[in-house]
């Protein structure tokens, strides 16, 4: 599920209370330890796919502190963060909430977090890395990875058949060898590979497989990259993809890839887990052939390794207004711990953690995501970067880029001046 950064904007006003207040800062040990009610708020993910999870949580803090009221309140991802900021306002936050990973830095850099004390949650050690990155800014944690999503590559086995194709490819040369086959059965009116030219999620994977990225902290400041000799390998070879594979219109996003997938009109795409099967629902697949013919794999990436995916799920954080944070601590904890990842593993999700991640490589029914997630990234933890994303900077190159309104040099360029205008403002 892809969660954009929408709060960076949106909270700037409510912090001047949160700035008051102060937060505590050894991880809320001292706060809120002898509270009576804990208010928890979740997405309604929780709440329709795994109550029992929760209900467990309950009990695990229950137990130590019998007498404590525990309320839920649960919100679509749409609603949450009007909500949130506008509370965050008040004196009546949240205890414990649900932060979408890419919507924590906004919140962390205008303080409205308290920090925590990573050594109270366990198989922290081992939290995939860019799920850490997600709860940590200016060196302290603002939060607890909840679970991920990672993506991966799906692809149509007829259509790949049809050429003489029979298993996925192990090698980023296998891969391309075997799409040129198809684009060439095909014709210019079907896309080998569905690739959306301004999915910024897919063009810095190629990015950072290269050896390049966004941008780069020096002495506490952040400076754009994308003109780096590394980064513009990788976008050369996402401007590649896109000419000879993509034949759709060159100017979308991802938002609707699934749907045109569903179409009949691609054969591969690169995209979260879930697309390829949603792809071949009955309600999405227009052509009747996709159901028990999509094939997910990890995809290879030109470097030689595994393309490093961005990592997406949810993060657990504590309001620094709480009056509870040490027992929000505990919550979260017992919510996101061994046994709550073991459930959410069970219904689909992967873990916060490398060790749990492990577990599923040897599953055939979750290698794929699993093996796909070890290799990751994620995005600047800059003051500014909710900027640069509401600004849509780097969909914008990617347009230029794919429809040859610039050079990838010049768009680069362009984008790299743009980023340094404002990511090292908060």
């Amino acid at each position: 599920m892809k969660r954009k950064l929408i709060a960076a904007i949106g909270i700037a006003g409510m912090m001047v209370s949160i700035a008051a207040c102060g937060g505590d800062k050894d991880g809320g040990d001292a706060k809120g330890s002898e509270a009576k009610e804990l208010t928890v708020w979740l997405t309604v993910d929780a709440q329709n796919n795994w109550p029992a999870l929760v209900k467990a949580a309950d009990a695990a803090v229950l137990k130590k502190h019998p007498g404590l009221k525990i309320n839920h309140e649960y919100y679509g991802w749409p609603d949450k963060n009007a909500k949130l900021d506008a509370v965050l306002a008040t004196d009546k936050a949240p205890d414990v909430v649900e932060m979408g990973n890419t919507e924590m830095l906004g919140y962390m850099v205008k303080g409205a977090f308290a920090p925590l004390d990573a050594a109270k949650f366990d198989n922290s050690s081992a939290w995939l890395d860019g799920l850490k990155a997600s709860v940590t800014y200016d060196g302290k944690i603002y939060g607890v990875p909840y679970y991920a999503g990672g993506r991966v590559a799906n692809w149509r086995k007829d259509v790949f058949a049809s050429v003489g194709v029979k298993s996925t490819p192990k090698t980023y040369a296998e891969l391309t060898a075997a799409l040129d086959k198809v684009q060439k059965k095909e014709g210019d009116k079907f896309s080998a590979w569905y690739q959306p030219t301004r999915d910024w999620y897919a063009a810095m994977s190629f990015v950072y497989d290269a050896g390049g990225s966004i941008a780069v902290e020096s002495g506490g400041k952040w400076k754009a990259n994308l003109s780096s000799p590394e980064s513009l390998k990788g976008l050369n070879e996402f401007k590649t993809v896109v000419d000879k594979y993509m034949h759709g219109d060159k100017t979308k996003d991802e938002s609707d890839r699934y749907i045109v997938y569903g179409q009949g009109k691609s054969g591969m795409i690169f995209a979260p887990a879930w697309e390829g099967a949603t792809a071949a629902a009955k309600e999405n697949d227009k052509t009747g052939k996709l159901a028990g013919n999509v094939e997910n794999f990890v995809m290879p990436g030109p470097s030689g390794k595994n393309l490093p995916v961005f990592l997406g799920g949810s993060d657990l954080a504590v309001p620094v207004k709480s009056d509870a944070q040490a027992l929000a601590a505990e919550w979260i904890n017992a919510f996101t711990g061994p046994s709550g990842q073991k459930g959410l593993m069970a219904k689909g999700n992967l873990p916060n953690n490398k060790t749990d991640l492990a577990t599923l490589k040897n599953d055939p029914a979750t290698a794929v995501p699993a093996t796909a997630a070890e290799s990751n990234w994620f995005v600047p933890m800059a003051p500014g970067w909710g900027q640069v994303e509401k600004a849509q900077v780097l969909q914008n190159m990617l347009q230029s880029i794919g429809t040859g309104k610039k050079s990838v040099e010049d768009a680069a360029k362009e984008a790299d001046a743009a980023i340094d205008k404002v990511i090292n403002n908060s």
